[in-house]
């Protein structure tokens, strides 16, 4: 490694270390790197900020973050909820697994981890307390299931990663639902053993079909979001970028003229609030372009690929190390940085081990939908801590066993890739 390489690692490290923001930490990196170990002017960092802002692939992810800001207003959120509910609350911790099929659900039409823990968390939290469910179960299934927001599509994180590979996203959407209805499957598992001999744990009787009829029509408009965004998608009807806009479309004329849920006037405020969340990710994004440029002209990624090939040769070998420097790397990093910086450094070696670059695409955004649960930088544990008034340490001992059961999953998915590419094979997305 030279001189310059472990001096730009240094900066960028001492950045993060002193709690500087993310994007500040890279624009920052990128710029002394720049003026100290390229001939280039600095007004070419400029013209890559602007370029990465003007992607039409990032107008998917501002629209679909609209779209969750209008649910959390409004009441589809609570319709979700109380759909899972009805499906689930006569089993052993019935009200765990309506709050698992609740992340799904919400996750299926955000996006993003984060609001689908603010908006779930901050309902479902208190009323599994409220009604006797063991806090640190509690907290863990709220922390960590929110994960599918990013797991099962729409998700940001694959909106990223489509964006720098130019791997189809409406097959990488495909590939994520086997791992995201997976997690579900194995954290109701576990819920049902966990409570299946605690009677303290109050059940509610097997609904009948004419009860479930009833709330399925209630939550009818709510339910059919994700089947629009869905069917459009893989109907050929819209592309992606126009689902996230029918989506929003569609979101505003339910709460607004079905549900009565939203005001006009509260229009305004869900549309700023949606624009600086927005902002606040356009900005990371256009650090994290800067530093991949970078990282490119000192042709970092290049020198990397030729270090790791010269090390691994097993497909399987590297896939574990792959996995193993992900997971460390959430840890400190957002998926957004993330995807977009190491996205470029790691794509070029896929090709010598034989794996699919959609595949890894799904590889690279469940670990780091893990991160978001594991300390110091996890940040669905902070929100959680926030809404319950616990400590760091306390919601990281709550996580354990459902970020085992994350951990299997990405096993599974990693070492048999066929179950997530078959769906996009056979829809013609993948050859």
């Amino acid at each position: 490694m030279e001189t310059s390489h472990i001096v730009i690692l240094a900066i960028l490290l001492g950045c993060m270390a002193t709690y500087v923001p993310v994007f500040m930490c890279l624009f920052f990196t990128a710029v002394l790197g720049f003026i100290f170990f390229t001939d280039l002017p600095i007004l070419l960092l400029a013209q890559t900020i602007f370029r990465s802002m003007d992607n039409f692939a990032l107008v998917v992810v501002l629209f679909f973050i609209l779209c969750g800001n209008i649910m959390t207003a409004g009441t589809i959120v609570e319709k979700l909820i109380k759909m899972a509910n009805s499906l689930v609350s006569w089993l052993p911790g019935g009200l765990g697994m309506a709050g698992v099929l609740a992340c799904g659900l919400f996750g299926a039409i955000s996006g993003s981890t984060v609001a689908t823990v603010v908006a779930l968390g901050g309902f479902m939290i208190p009323a599994l307390i409220d009604n006797g469910y063991p806090q640190k179960y509690t907290l863990g299934v709220m922390t960590t299931s929110p994960n599918l927001g990013v797991i099962i599509p729409p998700s940001i994180g694959m909106i990223l990663y489509s964006m720098i590979s130019n791997v189809s996203l409406e097959g990488l959407f495909l590939t994520g639902f086997f791992p995201g209805l997976l997690i579900m499957f194995g954290v109701c598992l576990y819920t049902y053993f966990v409570f299946r001999k605690k009677k303290e744990i109050v059940r509610k009787p097997i609904p009948r079909p004419a009860e479930l009829l009833a709330v399925f029509k209630e939550c009818f408009w709510a339910l059919m979001l994700p089947v629009i965004i869905f069917g459009g998608i893989f109907s050929g009807a819209f592309t992606a970028n126009e689902a996230a806009v029918v989506a929003c479309v569609y979101a505003f004329i339910v709460e607004l003229f079905i549900h009565r849920s939203m005001k006009f006037s509260d229009v305004k405020k869900v549309t700023v609030s949606s624009a600086v969340t927005s902002a606040t990710l356009l900005i990371i994004v256009a650090g994290a372009v800067c530093f991949g440029r970078l990282l490119t002209l000192e042709n970092i990624p290049g020198k990397i690929t030729e270090a790791v090939l010269g090390a691994i040769e097993s497909p399987y070998v590297f896939l574990l190390a792959m996995n193993t420097l992900l997971l460390f790397i959430g840890m400190f990093m957002d998926i957004i940085s993330a995807t977009m910086i190491l996205g470029p450094v790691f794509l070029p070696m896929l090709d010598a081990f034989d794996i699919s670059w959609m595949h890894f695409g799904l590889i690279l955004t469940v670990n780091l939908a893990i991160g978001y649960c594991t300390p110091p930088m996890g940040v669905s544990l902070y929100i959680t801590g926030a809404i319950a008034n616990k400590d760091l340490i306390y919601i990281t001992k709550a996580v354990i066993p459902f970020i085992i059961i994350q951990m299997i999953v990405l096993f599974i998915i990693t070492y048999i890739p066929d179950v997530v590419l078959w769906l996009p094979r056979v829809m013609g997305f993948l050859e």
